[in-house]
């Protein structure tokens, strides 16, 4: 379901908001936006050329020297980028020289109640959103939680899924989810998911790309590597 508003976007970063942390702020957004699905997730706009940035910033580091062909990401603890998530407008200026900008990785516990989950997405994609408005290359990250968000058990398209344009390019960050049996279950069955569906051009992973999860998908998509942020500092060198 799609349905299209011209209007006021309030988002009030509740307590169960991106790891359960209370934000205490409000923000107001006005455009026109799309929703995607049953479920009313924001819809972020597809891209006209597919563009691959040579490295990655975690959040935290936003301030240290920024080459333009790095990545923005936020695949870090939630209460790193929870003034971010709440307030973004007041970060425009510090994030200026960033092309790429990934979407916040909000995190998903697999024992997380659903309805937490959902917003986690909600929040991510809202954001996304807004950045694009301000002139931004967003590469949504894509994360899912329990097998809820990423099949077909509830809602005609997976949550974690929806509001990303297919056929396009997506980030996903693997810091915790390949130590367990049932971590590196759950990010192949979401890795496998989330292609059949999106079906996209290019992934980038970000950390760690266990070939024993990903290269069984290799021909049905680009993968790109980007380590983490330690060892791009030492030149690729763990």
């Amino acid at each position: 379901m799609h349905s299209s508003i011209s209007a006021f976007i309030s988002f009030a970063t509740d307590s169960f908001i991106c790891s359960a942390k209370p934000f205490g702020s409000l923000y107001v957004f006005s455009f026109s936006l799309f929703f995607d699905s049953v479920l009313e997730i924001p819809k972020l706009n597809a891209h006209d050329k597919i563009e691959i940035p040579m490295g990655a910033v975690p959040f935290f580091h936003r301030r240290n020297n920024i080459d333009e062909r790095q990545m923005l990401i936020f695949y870090e603890k939630d209460p790193v980028f929870r003034d971010f998530v709440s307030v973004p407008q007041n970060y425009i200026n510090e994030i200026k020289n960033f092309k790429f900008v990934s979407t916040p990785d909000c995190s998903l516990y697999m024992d997380m109640p659903l309805v937490f989950q959902l917003a986690n997405i909600g929040v991510s994609r809202i954001i996304g959103y807004y950045l694009q408005e301000q002139g931004k290359y967003i590469i949504p990250s894509v994360r899912w939680g329990d097998e809820r968000t990423y099949k077909y058990n509830l809602f005609k398209i997976p949550p974690a899924f929806a509001g990303i344009p297919k056929n396009d390019i997506v980030s996903i960050g693997t810091y915790g989810c390949c130590q367990s049996s049932s971590e590196r279950y759950y990010l192949k069955n979401g890795l496998e998911a989330m292609i059949s569906y999106l079906e996209p051009k290019a992934v980038i992973v970000y950390e760690r790309m266990n070939p024993n999860l990903f290269n069984e998908f290799s021909e049905i998509t680009d993968f790109y590597n980007i380590p983490d942020w330690i060892t791009q500092k030492k030149g690729g060198k763990r």
